[in-house]
Formats: structure tokens, C-alpha cells, sequence
């Protein structure tokens, strides 16, 4: 116990820090400046806290320091107010994580090639933090993971240290809720799901979001690492169900986009989901599979998370099925020879994520069946080197013009930026598949050109 409040040492650590946290004197360190990093530090020093931002990647910490942006939906003035402030400190040294009082931790957690768990970015980033650990400090892991990690993996790597959790530091979990290219909502708008093992911690970790949002505390970590898997598994489920009543409708002559939009005008028990190519990005497409991997070695089954998965994952091809019944019924012609264009590379509108996009594994199947394919996507003049898709990697956004439109037998529309001018595109192209309704709203001049998808 405290010789002086009668508190015992977890009970003090919380209480000096809540009182930090208040008066605005903690240092928020943020590790890894992505999707997720950035943001959060972002709406942290809005609030009027220092945040020392670390990410090992020296060209993010130098767009950084230069005001520039590296993320199409943060713009350079936002990252210059940033830094102009004098709160943000951002830095590729590891040893400055001691000055920071609370350590967020944004990093990746893909899956592998057997669509299991890949902790490699968070074991390496605990170690990291573990080398520098010193008493009094809160470690939050952000990143969507099972339900089990922070107190399988995490803590064992921290108390390695030789300082015990709840005693000496604190670990709490609070799942990014982040939406790219979402303008509505962001890091200070969207509640966060608070979650520890202790009251002292969960109180610390509290003491550091409340400033920033609202805050929902949870019972422990496994529930709020539970949390972000619900909602990701709910939008699965719920698009693979969309996607699957769009074939089933399709078959007996049934606009599913006209269905849903009827749908959605009764004002309770029913939420609009739309069809698309597929399922991308760095949520909805991996983080159900943590919970399919975690169930099964409790002894658990999760046949609806693997349904939709299996739903979702059969789009892509049902796509290209359609891109090739629409060159051979409106223009008499193979996809084998055919040039066509995919419309957008990222895995959603207005961002410029191409991590899982269903549009590679659209190119890729295109080119196995003889096509020439290239793309345009107005942010993404360059595509990346990914793992799954590297014949992809290199490919060249083609310059937008009516002449360089007029060369493609057919445009495959598999992300609806607004950004697009989509009358121009049926303008110029004699045929156009739809996978996103994006051509609802043109002159129905067009309507014969237009196959959806």
C-alpha cells in the first residue's frame, strides 16, 4: 500500500495518471503513421496533446516533418497544421518511446498464406516497446486481432522486461474503428471501446480517450478485442448476403440496387449492404478469420463467418463471367483478344488503398483469359508490389482522355470514385459492365451500353 493514501501501487499509478490526462500533461506516443496512426495522432493534438509519433518507415517521418501527406484523405495542410503546432514530434527512433507516457500501437495484422493469423508487425512492435518499458506507462493495442492476444501475446512479451502488468504498467485494448475516405466520421467523432483487465488500467486507458471521444469501457481485453471483430463479421456476413440475393435476383430478371433502395426506406429492422465485385481492404476481408482461427482451437466452428467468405470470394469471377457474356452478346466478341479498362484499383471510393482489392484478382483473371487489361484509378497513378498480385505491380493508371478511352472494347467499373466522370466513360467506350451501380443516374441515352455486374 501507498505510505501515504493507503492506495496500493496499481490504484496510485492510475490516479497520477488520470490527473496527467486531465491537465493535458501526458505524451501520447502513436506507433505506426498509417490509415490508422496517423489520424489518432491527428485528433490527439487536436485536443492539445504532445504526441511523439515513431514508425521505422524514414520517408513517412520525413513527409511528416515537411507537411506533406502520404494518405489521399489527409491532405498536406492537415499534416502541416500538425506539425506547425508544435505538439507533433515525429520520429524513426525507438528509444524515444521512454518519453511517451501512453503507447498506442497502430500496426498491421494481415493474414498469411493459409489465411491465419499474422502477428509478426505486433509481436515485433511489443519487443520494441518491452527494450524500453519503463514503470508507469500504458501500452494500448489498436489493431484488429483475436480475442486472446493481448493477454497470450502482449503481456508475456512486456513483462519480459522485469516490470509486472497492472503493478508497474498498463495494457488495455481499443480497436480502430477508422473508415478511409468516411468524411462524416473520424478519430474524434467515433466512440472508442476501452477494454482491461484490471480497473486501474481500464481507468488509465479511459483517462487517455475521453479527451478525444466518447468512451465505452468493457470488461476486459478479450471483449474488447471481441468487439471489433463483431462489427467487422457483421459487414461480412451482411455483404456476402447482398451479393448472394444479387445473383439469386439476377436469375428471375430483378434490379437488386432497385430492391435495396426500397428497402432501406422502412425506418427500423433494416440496413442497407450493396453488392460489389468482391470484398477488399485491410478489415472486412481479413479480420473474420482471426475469430475462424481462434475458434478452432477451442473446438468451435464458425460456418457463417466461412460462408461469407466463401460468397464474397466467388465475385470476382462471377464478374468477369459477365464482362464476357457482355462482349460476346453487345459486340460479338472473346474476352481472348479483347482490350479492356478496370475502372478503380482501390478496394473502396475516394481512397487510395489498393490492399485486397478485388479488382487485382478481376485484372489477373481478365489476363488468364487472353485479355489486354490496364486501369485507371485518378489515386493510384502507380500500383503497388503486393504479395498475392505481383503481376500487377508496376502497372501505370492510363492518362484520361476521350481518345485513350476509345482504344478499349469494354470498361469493367470496379470502384465507384466520385472523382470519375462516368458519363464521359460511356461516351467514349461501346460497352460498360457495372459493378457498382455507379451509372445509375446517367442518360438513359447510355442505357444500351451498359451491362451490370
Amino acid at each position: 500500500m501507498s505510505a501515504d493514501t493507503g492506495a496500493s501501487p496499481a490504484e496510485a499509478m492510475a490516479a497520477a495518471f488520470e490527473r496527467r490526462a486531465a491537465d493535458r500533461e501526458l505524451v501520447i506516443g502513436v506507433i505506426g503513421l498509417g490509415y490508422v496512426g496517423l489520424p489518432l495522432a491527428e485528433g490527439f493534438v487536436g485536443r492539445g496533446f504532445r504526441v511523439l509519433a515513431y514508425d521505422p518507415d524514414a520517408a513517412k517521418i520525413d513527409s511528416i516533418r515537411a507537411g506533406r501527406t502520404y494518405i489521399r484523405h489527409i491532405s498536406d495542410e492537415r499534416v502541416s497544421a500538425m506539425v506547425g503546432g508544435g505538439l507533433l514530434d515525429a520520429t524513426t527512433d525507438a528509444d524515444r518511446l521512454a518519453e511517451a507516457d501512453a503507447l498506442l500501437m497502430c500496426v498491421p495484422t494481415p493474414l498469411n498464406v493459409h489465411r491465419e493469423p499474422d502477428l509478426s508487425y505486433v509481436e515485433a512492435c511489443a519487443r520494441t516497446i518491452a527494450e524500453r518499458l519503463r514503470p508507469g506507462q500504458l501500452v494500448v493495442l489498436e489493431s484488429t486481432t483475436y480475442p486472446g492476444t493481448s493477454e497470450e501475446l502482449i503481456r508475456p512479451i512486456l513483462e519480459g522486461s522485469g516490470l509486472k502488468a497492472g503493478i508497474d504498467f498498463a495494457i488495455a485494448y481499443s480497436p480502430e474503428r477508422e473508415d478511409p475516405g468516411n468524411i462524416q466520421f473520424g478519430a474524434t467523432s467515433i466512440p472508442k471501446v476501452v477494454g482491461a483487465d484490471t480497473e486501474a488500467e481500464r481507468r488509465m486507458a479511459c483517462a487517455v480517450y475521453a479527451p478525444l471521444t466518447t468512451v465505452v469501457p468493457v470488461s476486459d481485453l478479450k471483449t474488447a478485442e471481441a468487439v471489433k471483430l463483431t462489427e467487422n463479421i457483421f459487414r461480412l456476413v451482411n455483404i456476402a448476403l447482398v451479393n448472394e440475393l444479387k445473383v439469386v435476383f439476377e436469375s428471375m430478371g430483378i434490379d437488386i440496387w432497385e430492391v435495396v433502395d426500397a428497402a432501406k426506406t422502412k425506418p427500423f429492422g433494416y440496413m442497407p449492404f450493396y453488392p460489389g465485385p468482391g470484398l477488399g481492404g485491410h478489415c472486412i476481408a481479413i479480420d473474420p478469420f482471426y475469430l475462424t482461427w481462434k475458434a478452432r482451437a477451442h473446438g468451435e466452428q464458425t460456418r457463417f463467418i466461412e460462408l461469407a467468405g466463401d460468397v464474397v470470394t466467388a465475385m470476382p469471377k462471377r464478374v468477369v463471367e459477365h464482362v464476357a457474356e457482355a462482349l460476346s452478346t453487345a459486340r460479338a466478341k472473346a474476352v481472348n483478344g479483347a482490350r479492356i479498362l478496370v475502372v478503380g484499383l482501390a478496394y473502396k471510393k475516394n481512397v487510395d488503398d489498393m490492399r485486397e482489392s478485388p479488382s487485382l484478382h478481376v485484372i489477373r483473371m481478365l489476363r488468364e483469359r487472353g485479355a489486354s487489361v490496364d486501369y485507371y484509378d485518378p489515386h493510384i497513378p502507380v500500383a503497388a508490389d503486393t504479395p498475392e498480385h505481383p503481376e500487377a505491380a508496376g502497372m501505370v493508371s492510363i492518362a484520361w482522355s476521350p481518345e485513350a478511352l476509345a482504344a478499349y472494347d469494354c470498361a469493367v467499373i470496379c470502384t465507384d470514385h466520385d472523382a470519375v466522370d462516368y458519363a464521359a466513360l460511356a461516351a467514349a467506350l461501346p460497352l460498360v459492365v457495372d459493378t457498382r451501380n455507379a451509372t445509375a443516374r446517367l442518360d438513359g441515352a447510355f442505357a444500351e451500353k451498359i451491362w451490370k455486374a
